[in-house]
């Protein structure tokens, strides 16, 4: 069973990787279960310093929940080589009842596929008495197919020339129809035999079992003449040869459908759905297979379960949360959108950061708090409330927070300025980049606004920042998918923000908003820090009243 995603939002943030890495190990100290800390996004400076601060790998990133064909339910079977006779590739689909069986290289890459029809045609077409030599059938192929044994000769030769014969004549007429390197199919006659190897035949099957005598081996071993004893009589020697044959002679081999563990359902099923094969391989990430699957497995998918941590917005959330089961959201923002089609475990608080939500948790379920999940903990209440000079922050965070910082072993104002240091080296970030640190998408009636935020301690930082969004903002706008961009540059030191905006209307929304004279794209806000509280709010009503 695959484990539950426990993920923040989009343009993740410290709140958002700490508290998903601190909530999944809570989840497995409780239940026992299976829960994995995962990123929609690429971490900020400020985040990278608090995880190699405390020795925590960066969680895996997920771009997607839609389905892929990890999530369904594909058959796993051992695959064979391509020199396995016909009668054991049989024999190993009857036994695992399958009608496809993959044709391997030594290191688990796809050669072929072979089918019961591939089989079946291979009987049933007129195939001449050189189709074991054109196929170069080794003799242990032929030897095991006939449950037989090899006397003479090597079991690792091909039979790669001549035909088969039956020898039912006497030897005198023999001479006019076996040729050299045939291969005979013969009884217990001494003198047929010798006429055989005479004839310089390349391989003798000697059948009921006969004893061969030491005459005939050694003329035969000088002759280089494989001897071959079955127990089977001439007719069901004659009747079974052919599936000696190896597999990869009839195999397909060109223009194989396959598909990997992580593509999507949707796109599998546009592609099998104008296919008339019934089975098709999966492979993994170093493209070795896996398994098989068949149309009917992509209708019976198991919905990957999800946690959300630090938001509860659609737009926020990661791609194809629609596609995955929701089963709780811990977060401390507004009550939005996500949807879910039962019940929930649905925690929100109106505190200043998720971890604290998630510290609470901890004491509530009697789990003891390490040292290095009291670290997260506290960069993340230390990164949302700005070092409590939010507005969101309650005393509750900050007990929370100076608690944690007792358990991490940390100073946590000395740690605090070392942090957003960490994450104020913004100079030398791209605009892109910078609009990314953590940007987030809201939507209201019929508009669409994305609101970013940098932070940092230096002014002088956040107006080289300044002078590069502003033009880059106006460019990104007409294909961002918001109607009005705005940028927050928060001066954590003066606890003031400059609030940067691109797009129609966004200028009259910022003066409605704060009740301020805007500059041409900026409006300096004193006071302001928090996109949740001061901004987002008063934004989304001036936006509204218009």
């Amino acid at each position: 069973m695959k484990s539950t995603v426990v993920i923040g939002h989009k343009n993740p943030d410290t709140d958002s990787i700490c508290s998903a890495i601190c909530y999944a190990e809570l989840k497995r100290e409780i239940t026992g279960g299976e829960f994995e800390a995962c990123r929609a996004g690429e971490i900020n400076s400020e985040t990278e310093f608090v995880l190699k601060k405390f020795g925590v790998e960066v969680p895996r990133l997920v771009e997607s929940l839609e389905p892929t064909l990890s999530d369904i339910q594909y058959r796993k079977i051992d695959g064979i080589e391509p020199g396995i006779s016909l009668k054991r590739a049989w024999e190993h689909m009857r036994d695992l009842n399958i009608q496809t069986v993959p044709i391997l290289t030594e290191r688990g890459r796809i050669k072929g596929l072979l089918t019961l029809g591939d089989q079946a045609r291979f009987y049933m077409e007129d195939q001449d008495a050189s189709a074991l030599s054109k196929a170069n059938t080794p003799y242990s192929n032929i030897a095991d197919t006939l449950k037989g044994e090899i006397v003479v000769g090597n079991p690792d030769d091909k039979f790669s020339k001549g035909k088969v014969v039956v020898a039912a004549a006497n030897p005198d007429v023999m001479e006019d129809y076996i040729e050299e390197n045939d291969l005979v199919l013969l009884g217990n006659r001494y003198e047929s035999q010798l006429c055989a190897i005479e004839m310089k035949a390349g391989c003798i099957v000697i059948g009921l079992g006969a004893k061969v005598s030491q005459t005939i081996k050694k003329i035969a071993s000088e002759a280089g003449c494989t001897v071959i004893v079955s127990p089977l009589d001439t007719y069901t020697c004659a009747k079974l040869i052919n599936q000696a044959v190896p597999v990869g002679h009839i195999m397909k081999k060109d223009n194989l459908i396959t598909f990997n563990l992580d593509d999507l359902v949707a796109d599998v099923k546009n592609t099998v759905s104008k296919k008339r094969i019934r089975y098709f391989p999966v492979l993994n990430a170093h493209n070795h297979f896996v398994g098989i699957f068949s149309q009917r497995n992509l209708l019976d998918i198991s919905r990957r379960k999800v946690i959300l941590v630090d938001h509860n917005e659609k737009g926020q959330a990661v791609d194809g949360i629609r596609s995955a089961e929701v089963i709780e959201v811990i977060d401390h923002h507004r009550i939005d959108s996500v949807e879910t089609m039962s019940p929930i475990y649905f925690r929100n608080q109106p505190l200043g950061c998720t971890a604290t939500i998630i510290a609470m948790m901890y004491r509530e379920n009697n789990v003891s708090i390490s040292p290095t999940i009291a670290g997260l903990l506290c960069s993340a209440i230390i990164s949302d409330t700005l070092m409590f000079r939010s507005p969101t922050c309650t005393p509750f965070d900050e007990s929370t927070a100076r608690y944690l910082a007792a358990t991490a072993g940390i100073d946590i104002e000395e740690y605090a300025t070392a942090m957003f240091n960490a994450g104020s080296k913004l100079s030398k970030k791209s605009p892109e980049e910078l609009f990314s640190i953590d940007c987030k998408q809201f939507k209201s009636d019929m508009i669409t606004l994305t609101v970013a935020q940098v932070t940092s301690v230096s002014r002088r930082e956040l107006d080289k920042v300044k002078s590069k969004m502003v033009p880059f903002l106006k460019e990104l706008q007409p294909n961002s998918g918001s109607d009005m961009l705005f940028m927050m540059l928060t001066n954590i030191i003066d606890e003031s923000t400059e609030l940067l905006f691109a797009g129609a209307d966004a200028k009259t929304v910022a003066a409605s908003a704060f009740d301020a004279e805007p500059e041409e794209n900026s409006v300096k806000l004193q006071g302001v820090v928090s996109r949740k509280k001061q901004v987002l709010g008063p934004l989304i009503r001036a936006i509204e009243s218009m």
